[in-house]
């Protein structure tokens, strides 16, 4: 006997790709910062689906975008961002080019088809260490945005033993010319060099040579500075220098959990 079923229930309409800006669509990409984009837009070099962009457009991955005249690939919604560490050198600078000339860490990284690398906030040419990249403008931005307060961890040598006092102020905050910065974690690290001392220090934002400027405020010269973490990912120690790997799908899960984590 055959028993009476109930007639299968209709799929629902699948949704169409969701809008975005134009700007933080093309970021999440990899293209560009958001303000960068924006420039273009407003020089006119962006069109979306044959007419020229204006700012406040919003696209979806369907649509056709292109930079002057060159079609933009986008990925499919949902897909892992891809990340790289890079064990930066001293010497290198941290752009796409230099009119000095100067090597980029840039130079060293693998081509993305329709793409490009975007770096997690920036070393300066004498600091080495842990750099973070990614196809994600999206996923940069969070990274580097003061409000979710993601960790760097950095080694740095300096010269002469830090008195108690000096290790309460910088714990306790300093004024730079920038405004109030603080570490939020400083303890001595390994054995003295003759003259030097090395620490281990934390902080959650990325000013621009913040790590020296905390320092010299004490009038210590930081002579070697080495960044060993950014927030979940350690600087692995058997990376050279100049060599790059790129992160599996465990670890980027776990620093798109921290990006989103403010």
């Amino acid at each position: 006997m055959i028993q009476n079923q109930a007639p299968p229930s209709p799929k629902p309409p699948t949704s169409p790709p969701q809008a975005e800006r134009l700007q933080k669509l093309l970021a999440a990409a990899g293209y560009g910062s958001r303000r960068e984009i924006e420039t273009w837009i407003s020089a006119g070099r962006l069109s979306l689906n044959g007419a020229v962009a204006k700012l406040g457009d919003r696209a979806a991955a369907g649509d056709r975008i292109e930079l002057d005249g060159k079609a933009l690939a986008l990925k499919a919604a949902g897909t892992q961002p891809r990340v790289l560490l890079y064990h930066k050198p001293d010497g290198e600078m941290v752009t796409r080019s230099d009119p000095e000339g100067r090597p980029t860490v840039f130079q060293r990284l693998p081509a993305i088809p329709g793409g490009k690398w975007v770096a997690v906030g920036r070393l300066d040419i004498n600091t080495a260490g842990l750099l973070l990249l990614t196809d994600s403008g999206e996923l940069a931005n969070h990274l580097m945005h003061p409000r979710y307060e993601v960790e760097r961890e950095y080694a740095v040598r300096v010269l002469g033993e830090l008195r108690p006092d000096e290790r309460a102020k910088l714990l306790a905050g300093v004024e730079l010319e920038d405004g109030t910065a603080r570490f939020d974690k400083l303890e001595p690290s390994g054995s003295a060099a003759g003259a030097n001392r090395w620490y281990r220090v934390v902080l959650r934002e990325g000013r621009n040579r913040e790590v020296r400027r905390l320092f010299e405020t004490l009038g210590r010269k930081v002579s070697r500075l080495l960044r060993v973490r950014y927030g979940p990912v350690e600087l692995p120690r058997d990376l050279r220098p100049g060599r790059w790997i790129e992160l599996d799908g465990k670890t980027v899960a776990k620093i798109v959990k921290t990006a989103k984590s403010g």
